[in-house]
């Protein structure tokens, strides 16, 4: 259990193809008290994907029912499949000292600010939309139909990036990682934290 008292909540979101999923699974492996938030959808299983690691992969009928008892922080449909964000989930990690990592896009981030307004979010774009297109396509998972409909959903999304505290162009992927780890780290060095995570520190100086 972290000894910094209640964990941080960070919302990391990108275009589809900006990469963010790599680049929170850096962040999560060279850090210590830091989970990614699983969310639950009800689109269907991807190669190598693991249910309850990467998604809780539910029913229509069964997301139907947490959005009517309300379990959900934020809920959206993407390409004809539901995302949710558990509430219970993100509530238990924080209380425990955990720092919690939400990777959503931008209309989700808006409704986790409701809930969380000091949560800091992050937006992840990539350096060119040529290079969003490119990484795309070599996912090898979409018809051409379906890269294009991401393509222009991706540019209404970037229209989005100054609602977020801050930007990473994830151009050189070391570098992108190296940043998104400062941002976790400024954020945990901040005087109101470090005031009580030091509490007993500072007193003893101060004596």
């Amino acid at each position: 259990m972290s000894k910094n008292g209640v964990g941080n909540l960070y919302i990391i979101a990108a275009p589809s193809g900006g990469g963010k999923t790599s680049l929170v699974k850096a962040l999560v492996e060279g850090m210590t008290d830091i989970a990614v938030s699983v969310s639950h959808t009800t689109r269907g299983r991807r190669p190598g994907e693991v249910d309850t690691v990467d998604y809780f992969f539910i029913e229509p009928d069964e997301f139907k029912l947490m959005v009517e008892e309300k379990a959900f922080i934020e809920y959206a449909e993407v390409f004809g499949n539901f995302y949710g964000t558990s509430k219970s989930q993100i509530e238990d990690r924080l209380r425990r000292g955990v720092d919690v990592l939400l990777d959503i896009d931008w209309q989700g981030a808006q409704q986790i600010k409701l809930s969380f307004p000091n949560a800091v979010s992050i937006f992840i774009i990539p350096p060119s939309l040529e290079t969003l297109r490119q990484r795309l396509q070599g996912r090898k998972q979409d018809k051409d139909d379906v890269i294009h409909a991401r393509m222009q959903r991706a540019k209404d999304e970037l229209s989005h990036y100054a609602e977020f505290d801050y930007l990473v162009v994830n151009d050189d992927f070391y570098c992108a990682a190296s940043e998104l780890k400062a941002i976790v780290i400024a954020h945990r060095l901040t005087m109101s934290r470090q005031i009580e995570k030091q509490r007993k520190l500072l007193s003893f100086l101060l004596a």
